[in-house]
């Protein structure tokens, strides 16, 4: 297996490792979950740049590659709703869409097609990770500052209708963009589309 595969697959591993030490009770466990993140956002920076740059890009890795970042922010999402930062059905639509868009890429590699990324995909990718990252800092500082005057006004950022009006926006544009592919797909059979 190639080292970019290799950090996909690391990125696969450390997705529930971060959901684990995220939704802990424990301040060490969430400040853990901080460096485990910013390791896993890493791994997907690094393994695109060393794949291109060593002419190591395949099949295995255009599929493990966004797996991998679907996982993780998954595992993001589905923390967030744990720790009732944002409803269930938000983060229901936003596994649901990411699923199906990697059922669609496995399908349209199967039958010999490349996905190619559109800038739609790219501005909710940027969104997606910008939220994540943002709130999981965010928890991470509590976790620095117990009972501190930052960690209240934190407190009541993560409870305010901001946040609420943030996640929403997230919801939307991440589903907006899933169902645009498929749309794309029924107008125009056999057309190469990516889905990140």
């Amino acid at each position: 297996m190639s080292f970019p595969n290799q950090l996909s697959l690391l990125r696969l591993i450390l997705a529930p490792v971060f959901l684990y030490l995220f939704i802990s009770e424990s301040e060490f466990n969430r400040k853990l979950a901080l460096a485990v993140f910013v390791v896993a956002i890493a791994t997907d920076w690094y393994d695109g740049i060393h794949a291109r740059k060593y002419g190591q890009i395949s099949k295995t890795g255009i599929f493990l590659d966004p797996l991998a970042d679907k996982f993780l922010t998954s595992a993001a999402f589905a923390a967030f709703y744990f720790l009732g930062i944002m409803p269930l059905w938000m983060v229901v639509l936003i596994v649901i869409r990411d699923l199906a868009m990697t059922l669609l890429r496995s399908y349209e590699e199967f039958k010999g097609r490349t996905l190619k990324t559109t800038f739609s995909a790219k501005t909710k990718t940027f969104i997606q990770m910008t939220y994540i990252f943002g709130i999981v800092l965010l928890i991470s500082l509590k976790a620095f500052f117990p009972g501190s005057g930052i960690s209240a006004a934190i407190d009541g950022f993560l409870e305010s209708d901001i946040n609420y009006f943030l996640a929403l926006l997230v919801t939307f544009i991440t589903v907006a963009t899933g169902a645009g592919y498929f749309i794309d797909l029924l107008r125009a059979p056999g057309k190469s589309f990516e889905n990140n």
